[in-house]
């Protein structure tokens, strides 16, 4: 029981690939929670808040932030109604992720590929629904 706990609450470090199946989404940049424990931000994109502001100093897209959360939640799965956090709850397939390191508090900030959708990050940009963000994008590329 304290080792699943020690996992709910690790980043997982930079360049380590890792599986998610998606559990719930909060809004249209992550944090994505993860059966297998990590909570993961989506790396390279930004979104707006859900109470539509944008935080200091991130991309600020001129997108509706629950019509984002909302795409991202139906790249991911199936929606599956809300949890008492507010969070939409999502039954879907495992992806694959590779880990950019910490993204605050105990998020990790990653690129992650689903059967579902390809890239999420890269999808989630083609959207309109969030900005790209140059500074934690790299050199990563959309196919």
């Amino acid at each position: 029981m304290m080792f699943a706990l020690f996992l709910l609450a690790s980043v997982v470090p930079s360049g380590q690939s890792f599986t998610c199946t998606p559990l719930a989404v909060w809004d249209g940049d992550g944090p994505i929670w993860c059966a297998e424990g990590p909570h993961v931000r989506l790396s390279g994109v930004a979104a707006r808040e859900m109470d539509g502001s944008c935080s200091a100093g991130h991309p600020c897209p001129d997108a509706d932030p629950i019509a984002a959360r909302d795409h991202l939640a139906r790249l991911l799965g199936e929606p599956q109604g809300r949890n008492r956090t507010g969070h939409i709850l999502v039954r879907g397939p495992a992806m694959r992720c590779v880990s950019r390191g910490g993204a605050g508090g105990t998020r990790t900030a990653a690129f992650c590929t689903s059967p579902r959708s390809g890239d999420v990050s890269c999808a989630m940009v083609r959207s309109g629904l969030t900005a790209q963000w140059a500074k934690y994008w790299g050199s990563h590329r959309c196919d």
